[in-house]
């Protein structure tokens, strides 16, 4: 249970990290809105976080780089530094994640194996929460630029890049929710220790201390053979007990002398 709940938040970090990965790269943040007399639709305006690019109905387009950093206003400095922290923190969240998880077999019966899981979703978390503030700082404010006294040229819609950053902050937070989880769980019913997979957990199981061994004494058995005469009827014996006088008349005259006495023998 604790593996299945650990995969799918480690696949969930994985979707968020290459959403994340796109949505900073890509310019489709804001795009231009068609709306009054700005109608036509032959060119179409986008910006991102490093360039602007316009696609013309031709099938001509074109990107334009920012040439300039500390021109660029505080805003687009400030995503741009959060996306590439939470691209790197997503990255650093896999493989630390990788290393925890109880499916792998890295670092198998140590009792820290739990808690690089638990750090590698509290990094899952850290990097959904960075992306997910410029994304939505960035959505205000092209919906506050849109309902905003500016010409109709200058408004845009949202981009699809919004969208995607906003699906994979959101599923960067829950898969790291689900390895924090998982973590807490663990550590609340095995006490921090972490057994290896797919062994079941055997703290519960009486253990003996080291330097004790199991002694059991010797008994040796004793076979013990009574023979007793008892007088019997030579005719019933004939007529019950067929088989068995045949075979105590075939046993020689000192094995019959010896069934008198008592056998007493160590095995």
């Amino acid at each position: 249970m604790v593996a299945g709940v650990e995969l799918m938040g480690f696949f969930l970090g994985i979707f968020g990290m290459l959403g994340t990965l796109v949505a900073t790269l890509l310019p489709y943040w804001a795009t231009s809105a068609f709306i009054g007399p700005n109608i036509v639709t032959a060119v179409v305006n986008m910006k991102g976080l490093w360039m602007e690019c316009v696609y013309q109905s031709t099938g001509a387009f074109q990107c334009e780089t920012y040439n300039t950093m500390l021109g660029l206003t505080t805003d687009l400095q400030a995503a741009r530094a959060m996306m590439v922290i939470s691209s790197m923190f997503s990255v650093l969240a896999c493989v630390v994640s990788t290393i925890g998880m109880q499916c792998t077999t890295c670092m198998n019966g140590s009792s820290a194996k739990s808690k690089v899981a638990g750090v590698g979703g509290f990094l899952f978390l850290l990097a959904g929460l960075m992306s997910l503030i410029p994304v939505s700082w960035k959505t205000h404010e092209v919906v506050q630029t849109f309902y905003s006294n500016v010409p109709a040229s200058l408004k845009f819609e949202i981009g699809d890049c919004l969208y995607v950053g906003m699906a994979s902050s959101l599923m960067s937070m829950l898969g790291g929710g689900l390895l924090s989880a998982s973590f807490c769980d663990d550590s609340d019913r095995s006490g921090g220790t972490r057994h290896p997979y797919p062994y079941p957990d055997r703290t519960g199981m009486g253990r003996m201390p080291r330097g004790t061994s199991h002694s059991m004494p010797f008994h040796p058995v004793i076979l013990q053979k009574a023979a007793y005469s008892v007088p019997v009827n030579k005719n019933q014996t004939l007529n019950s007990h067929t088989s068995t006088s045949t075979q105590d008349s075939r046993k020689s005259p000192r094995q019959n002398a010896a069934d008198g006495y008592d056998v007493t023998g160590y095995v």
